[in-house]
């Protein structure tokens, strides 16, 4: 419901507010709902190696920025940040804070798997002391003065490395082991493992355009092939094995390893061949999902309040939209009413745990975590 509609509502129930003070009241000194949407996003990653992550467009006082969704079962957490690129991506995965960057020996294995030549790769160590932690603005300082020559590429990607490498060997906020996404490219590295949405990369393939009934046909049955395959690896979720693991492995491979003759269809098949290890994760972690719709359902959400409100106006008010965005949406997936929940804290009864205590507690029941124990 947009301002504008919500003043008009209380203003003819004989409530004189003027459109300012309806603005401060709903986006100013809401400290305690951002702790506890804060609180929200720290136990939803300290439950469960695995999560969800996707997002979408939203308009900043005219600006295009990005809505960020991080999610599992037991809660959604909306982040907006001006872009999708991966340093944005880190502070998603560490509830908005900026990242830092290190010289470690993970950064050094990353340099070169992002695209940094051997002689950078072998130049930053003698600029940056092993495991010293910079800023983003000291890190400026020191390449400028180093680097002044070298493109923006360079300097982003050795950022990038830096900064994923600091993420994953920090152990003061909870680390994401595998994301589940798209295929979008920011989304690599980011963790040690990636899973992909078979429902997205199956997108690729409506978009095909055979001109030829033979080309149909093919394009038909290769689509009941896919969605069999999905089918098999959705049973093996519930009923897992080496045996089948194995054997899904092989269909994978005779699936998108066949030469049909229709040149478009073999080369989209060659491109999903290149992504058998994420699309095939689950054989090694059952309980994660093939796809990635609780994000996807998230985003829509955003969508909807964009729809109807458009854009935010100013830094607190989309903060406020990300803040009771994330309440409501991990409320919803909670079971907790909404009405009660906001009740209970405006009134400052406390009667309700927090939803970061119930996301605590549910989710030991739902083993989110059980394959990673398994091999450790």
């Amino acid at each position: 419901m947009s301002e504008p509609k919500i003043l008009g509502f209380l203003q003819t129930v004989g409530m004189s507010i003027s459109a300012g003070q309806l603005s401060d009241l709903l986006i100013k000194d809401q400290g305690r709902f951002h702790a506890e949407s804060a609180a929200v996003v720290k136990a939803g990653l300290v439950s469960s190696p695995w999560q969800h992550l996707d997002s979408t467009g939203t308009r900043v006082n005219g600006k295009n920025e990005q809505c960020h969704i991080l999610c599992t079962s037991l809660y959604t957490a909306y982040c907006t940040l001006p872009a999708k690129d991966r340093l944005s991506l880190l502070r998603v995965l560490q509830g908005g804070a900026d990242p830092v960057f290190q010289v470690n020996d993970l950064a050094l294995e990353l340099l070169p798997q992002l695209g940094v030549s051997e002689k950078w790769c072998r130049t930053l160590p003698t600029l940056l002391p092993h495991d010293q932690t910079y800023t983003e603005s000291q890190l400026d300082g020191v390449l400028d003065a180093h680097l002044p020559k070298q493109g923006a590429n360079l300097r982003k990607r050795v950022k990038e490395a830096l900064a994923i490498a600091t993420y994953r060997t920090q152990t003061a906020y909870p680390v994401v082991e595998l994301l589940l996404c798209d295929d979008a490219p920011q989304f690599n590295w980011l963790t040690v493992q990636l899973a992909l949405c078979w429902v997205h990369e199956y997108r690729h393939y409506k978009k095909l355009t055979p001109r030829f009934l033979a080309h149909c046909h093919l394009l038909e049955q290769f689509a009941k092939d896919f969605w069999k395959l999905y089918r098999d690896l959705l049973a093996y979720r519930d009923h897992p094995s080496q045996a089948e693991a194995d054997a899904l492995r092989v269909a994978f491979d005779d699936l998108f390893g066949q030469s049909s003759g229709y040149q478009q269809l073999d080369e989209r098949l060659a491109r999903t061949r290149a992504k058998k290890e994420a699309l095939l994760m689950v054989l090694s972690h059952p309980e994660i999902l093939l796809h990635n719709n609780p994000a996807e359902l998230g985003a829509r959400q955003r969508v909807r309040k964009r729809d109807v409100s458009l854009q935010a106006r100013t830094t607190e008010g989309i903060r406020a939209w990300d803040t009771f965005q994330t309440l409501v949406g991990t409320a919803n997936k909670l079971g907790v009413n909404v009405y009660q929940y906001f009740h209970d804290r405006i009134a400052q009864t406390n009667v309700l745990p927090s939803f970061a205590a119930l996301i605590q507690e549910r989710s030991a029941a739902l083993h989110l975590t059980a394959s990673w124990a398994a091999t450790t």
